[in-house]
């Protein structure tokens, strides 16, 4: 599944530290997704839209 976590913590001039402190996950987590080796929980996947300001759909593309 690719997705724009990467475009938008850019455009948010964060870490993925930062982002994985914000998430309450970790910096592995967020790397993990960016690199599309891991696919996030639902919960996690809508927290993290809701903290970017977007859609889920937006955020990530089911191929």
């Amino acid at each position: 599944m690719k997705n724009l976590i990467k475009v938008e913590r850019a455009r948010h001039n964060l870490t993925q530290a930062q982002l994985a402190n914000k998430l309450s996950v970790s910096r592995q987590t967020i790397h993990a997704i960016e690199k599309n080796k891991f696919n996030p929980s639902v919960t996690l996947a809508i927290k993290m839209a809701k903290f970017f300001g977007v859609t889920v759909e937006y955020l990530f593309d089911i191929e």
